[in-house]
């Protein structure tokens, strides 16, 4: 696979991964303005900001630069948070999501201790 950093001018990797952070935060702003001026609703609003979060990691990845797991969480949770209030189960996600991310932060924590004493 071809590094596709090297095809970009002079631009640094530092250089694009700022330039990729200020776009998706001007459509962020640009979203939740428009989302909130047109009253779409929370779904379409969760989703849209999901799917910018989303697509500033598609973006990072095309440039082969290093995702952030961080924002690949964040995102999916604004987008499934979107997709659930489509859905409009009888089960409320923000518990469900909170147990999850409160099981993930002890699992990281626990593993990183049973393989640092080995």
């Amino acid at each position: 696979m071809e590094n596709k950093t090297k095809n970009i001018g002079t631009e640094t990797k530092h250089q694009i991964e700022r330039r990729i952070e200020a776009i998706a935060w001007g459509l962020f702003f640009i979203w939740v303005g428009i989302a909130f001026l047109s009253n779409v609703g929370d779904g379409v609003g969760l989703l849209g900001v999901g799917i910018i979060t989303l697509g500033a990691q598609a973006v990072r990845s095309y440039y082969n630069l290093k995702l952030e797991s961080f924002w690949l969480i964040v995102g999916a949770c604004f987008a499934l948070g979107g997709i659930w209030e489509f859905i409009d189960p009888a089960v409320a996600l923000v518990p469900i999501l909170l147990i999850m991310a409160g099981a993930a932060l002890l699992f990281s924590v626990l593993n990183k201790r049973l393989t640092k004493n080995k």
